[in-house]
């Protein structure tokens, strides 16, 4: 018999949002949506108003620069602007199971309306098994008019396949309570930490939302990236072929995992 899910919400202060919109970026394969959250945190000067607990994250704490530790968690950022206001999710993990993932799902988009927020935007990985110096990004959404403006934003639309975790049942779920959702997710091996298809995402996103980035520190981290695959390539003998990396089962089933 497994336990209840304990969710834990703390919240400093409820912000007052104008016209805001979530963007949701989360562990997953190459953490594409997790390194341009991560990039928007610091770029955009998010502030911090609400953080996430859960019995259903991994058991265990982490290490903070200064030598403490703290739980696992997921939080809550705002950023102002002229525009839409943005709510940015960061998190350190995301639950261990399906029961836990849906309740994290129906918490998080319980705080998008008390916020008012109308449009989630998950940031996620289209994983290929082979590395792209010009990394596609690729698009679903809960909305047939928003899916028929990828292609305006040079966004390619996925017609099969599922996306698992909290990068599909953010935007499902929020559909049921009316809300948009968009995923976008960058093209990537799946086989390294992948700054280059996060940064594709972030610019289709940034248009999406019609914010400027400085993408200077973030360039430098998708050289790295590029610095890596190459020695990657040279190590595996795939320059010469091209051949692609093998893909489990699993990922060829799906069409794409978190």
């Amino acid at each position: 018999m497994s336990l209840p899910q304990k969710i834990t919400v703390e919240v400093s202060e409820m912000p007052k949002l104008k016209n805001p919109k979530l963007v949701c970026g989360l562990p997953g394969s190459g953490f594409v949506g997790k390194l341009a959250v991560d990039y928007l945190i610091d770029e955009l000067k998010g502030v911090q108003f609400a953080n996430i607990f859960s019995s259903s994250f991994p058991p265990q704490v982490l290490i903070q620069p200064d030598g403490t530790t703290d739980l696992m968690k997921n939080t809550l950022y705002y950023c102002k602007s002229k525009t839409n206001d943005i709510v940015l999710l960061a998190g350190d993990a995301q639950p261990v199971s399906p029961e836990s993932e849906y309740a994290m799902a129906e918490e998080i988009t319980k705080i998008c309306e008390k916020l008012g927020i109308e449009t989630i935007y998950t940031l996620a990985a289209y994983i290929t098994g082979t590395f792209s110096k010009i990394p596609k990004v690729y698009g679903t959404s809960t909305s047939l008019k928003v899916v028929n403006e990828f292609s305006k934003q040079g966004i390619f639309t996925m017609n099969n396949g599922s996306i698992t975790g909290m990068n599909g049942l953010l935007i499902g779920v929020g559909k049921t309570k009316g809300i948009t959702g968009i995923c976008l997710l960058g093209e990537t091996s799946g086989y390294v930490v992948d700054a280059i298809a996060s940064k594709a995402v972030l610019e289709i996103l940034s248009k999406m939302l019609g914010i400027k980035l400085d993408m200077t520190s973030l360039n430098k981290k998708a050289e790295d990236t590029v610095k890596l695959i190459k020695t990657i390539e040279d190590q595996m003998g795939q320059r010469p072929s091209g051949e692609p990396l093998p893909l489990s089962q699993q990922d060829k089933k799906l069409g794409y995992i978190s």
